[in-house]
């Protein structure tokens, strides 16, 4: 069970934009998953998707309106559906994971981690066949166990878990090299280096601003490679 007042779930700490930046996906696809989506196909048949994560309202444009929880679950949504899954299969299973674990923000939970995979394949069971085909890609079974993919389970094991069970931080998937966490209660969730805690934002702007590398590796502590692949990964999001 959450914890009451938790700033995990209560507090809005990520745009739109930012959250996508996170987790490594599209903004317009993190807004589609945040908020759901309107539109009309080719044929002006209108279709649409509800809300798959949880999401605040913001105050006014270009406040934060995503919660961490929110955060961690886009990160394993985005998993779910580099897997091959499309969102018309991810919006019933995830009704299905909601209904039988039995609590609110089933992504963010551990319990997706430990029983998920169960749930799902049951599900998958029961689907159609050609449904069943798509979802398939989501589990397969290792040493008698039902268990998610790997390409899935590289994502879930991104998330360190509280006492309570669910989502406390994340890894930020985007860097090869670069040791970047999200977590809720260092920097108001901005990402930051695991080791000594400087932010990402900080570093960048030292950077682009004309100081070297190797002046901030010495500075912060942080090992050249690591600021390597955050310039690349700034710069690729910035293109």
């Amino acid at each position: 069970m959450k914890l009451i007042n938790d700033l995990r779930f209560e507090v809005p700490l990520y745009t739109i934009g930012e959250a996508a930046q996170i987790v490594d996906v599209p903004t317009t696809t993190f807004a589609s998953w945040a908020k759901g989506y309107r539109r009309r196909s080719p044929s002006g048949v209108e279709v649409g998707g509800n809300p798959v994560l949880t999401y605040l309202a913001p105050t006014s444009r270009r406040r934060p309106s995503v919660p961490f929880v929110g955060l961690a679950e886009g990160l394993v949504l985005a998993a779910i559906r580099r897997s091959g899954v499309p969102m018309q299969r991810v919006r019933p299973a995830l009704d299905v994971l909601k209904r039988d674990m039995g609590i609110k923000h089933a992504l963010a939970s551990k319990q997706l981690f430990t029983d998920g995979a169960e749930i799902l394949f049951d599900y998958q069971e029961r689907a159609l066949a050609s449904d069943e085909i798509r979802t398939r890609t989501l589990i397969v079974v290792r040493n008698g166990q039902r268990v998610f993919t790997e390409a899935v389970e590289q994502y879930l094991k991104l998330i360190s878990y509280g006492t309570d069970g669910y989502a406390s931080s994340i890894k930020v998937p985007a860097y090869r090299d670069a040791e970047v966490v999200a977590d809720p209660h260092r920097s108001f969730g901005s990402p930051i280096f695991e080791r000594g805690g400087s932010r990402i934002s900080d570093v960048l702007e030292r950077f682009w601003t004309g100081e070297s590398l190797n002046d901030l590796s010495e500075e912060f502590g942080i090992p050249f490679p690591q600021l390597e692949d955050v310039v690349r990964v700034a710069s690729r999001q910035a293109a």
